[in-house]
C-alpha cells in the first residue's frame, strides 16, 4: 500500500530523514515509535505530500507522492499534530468546508459528513463553535476531517498529545475502530500507547528505522527469559537454598537489602515458566513473601536501547 525507499530530507546541512526504507501493508494499525526529534513528523508530512523531500520515493497505492500528489493524497486521510480547525467555524460549516476541499462529489457531501461525525462521537456538537469545544473534541473533529470520503489509509500525528486520560481512552478506542477499515499509521513517543493500539511497530531514532517487528513479536523478543522478584523479611540464604532447587532455574541473586527486607531476582531458563514451581517451593518451606511479582525487560527498555547513544553503540537491527 506504502512504499518508502531511501528517503532523505535535509534542513540546511541536518538530515531529520536519513535514508528511510520501509513497506506498509494493508489491514494493520502501524506505529512509528521515537523520542522527540527522530523525524516521524517530518516522515509524515513528505507521505501526505506537505513537504517534499531531499531524495528517495514514496509511492502510494501505486501513485509516487512527488509525481502523481494529487492521485496519491486522495488515498489518505491525514490528522496533524495540531488539528486544521478553524475556531470561527461550526462543527457542521468545519466538515462540509473540508469535504469541498476534499472534492467530495456534491449530492454525498452531507452524507460523508453526518457519517463522519457519528463515527468520531459529535454529532451532538454539529452546531457548536469549535473554539467553544474541548481540546477532546476538537482532536475528535480533526479525526472526522481525516476520515471524510472514506480514505484506505489514515495517517495520525501523536493524536492524544495534551488530551487527559479520559480523553485519551476514547481517542485509542476510536483509533482501534477505524483500524478495523482502513490502514491506520500512528506516530507517537508514548510508549503504551503504541503497545496497546498497534499491530506492526516502526522504531525510528535519529531518522533512520532502527527496529521493525510485529507488537507480539518485539515484546517476545526484548522479554527474554522469564524473572520473578521476590521481596522477604525472611534471611535470603534461606531463600537461595531452596531455590536453586526448583526445576528450571537458572540464577538466583539478592538484588537489594534494606530496612529489614531483601530483594531476590530468580531468573529461568529460556522458554520456561516457573512461576507455580517456585510458589510451591516457597510455601512448602514455611518462608514469608512479601511481594512477588514477574520482573524483565520491556518495550521501554528497548525503546532507550535502540534510541539512546545510537552512534556509540552502532545501529541495532530487530
Amino acid at each position: 500500500m506504502i512504499e518508502i525507499s531511501h528517503l532523505v530530507k535535509e534542513y540546511g546541512g541536518h538530515r531529520a530523514v536519513d535514508d528511510l526504507s520501509l513497506t506498509i501493508e494493508p489491514g494493520r494499525i502501524y506505529g512509528f515509535l521515537g523520542p522527540n526529534g527522530a523525524g516521524k513528523s517530518t516522515t509524515m508530512n513528505i507521505l501526505t505530500g506537505y513537504i517534499g523531500a531531499t531524495s528517495g520515493t514514496v509511492t502510494i497505492n501505486g501513485h509516487d507522492i512527488f509525481k502523481e500528489p494529487e492521485a496519491a493524497r486522495k488515498c489518505i486521510g491525514y490528522l496533524p499534530e495540531i488539528p486544521p480547525v478553524y475556531e470561527d467555524m461550526t462543527v457542521w460549516e468545519y466538515l462540509l468546508f473540508a469535504a469541498e476541499l476534499k472534492k467530495v462529489e456534491k449530492n454525498k457531501r452531507i452524507q460523508y459528513v453526518e457519517e463522519a461525525m457519528e463515527l468520531t462521537h459529535i454529532t451532538e456538537m454539529e452546531n457548536r463553535l469549535i473554539r467553544n469545544l474541548s481540546k477532546g473534541y476538537r482532536q475528535r473533529v480533526g479525526l472526522a476531517q481525516a476520515v471524510l470520503s472514506y480514505p484506505e489509509i489514515i495517517i495520525l500525528d501523536e493524536p492524544t498529545v495534551g488530551l487527559d486520560p479520559k480523553q485519551i481512552i476514547e481517542i485509542r478506542d476510536l483509533i482501534r475502530r477505524l483500524g478495523e477499515k482502513h490502514t491506520v499509521i500512528l506516530s507517537s513517543h508514548i510508549l503504551s500507547e503504541v503497545k496497546e493500539i498497534c499491530d506492526y511497530i516502526f522504531i525510528i531514532s535519529q531518522g533512520k528505522l532502527v527496529a521493525s517487528d510485529t507488537t507480539e513479536n518485539l515484546l517476545h523478543q526484548v522479554q527474554g527469559a522469564q524473572k520473578i522478584e521476590l521481596l522477604t523479611d525472611e534471611s535470603s540464604d534461606a531463600f537461595l537454598s531452596i531455590l536453586y532447587e526448583v526445576p528450571g532455574v537458572a540464577d538466583v541473586r539478592v538484588t537489594d537489602c534494606e530496612d529489614m527486607t531483601s530483594r531476590i531476582l530468580v531468573s529461568a531458563n529460556d522458554g520456561l515458566d516457573i512461576r507455580k514451581d517456585v510458589f510451591k517451593k516457597i510455601a512448602g518451606s514455611g518462608l514469608s513473601v512479601l511481594e512477588m511479582h514477574s520482573s524483565g525487560r520491556t518495550l521501554e527498555d528497548i525503546f532507550l536501547e535502540l534510541t539512546e547513544n545510537k552512534e556509540e553503540k552502532g545501529e541495532i537491527v530487530l
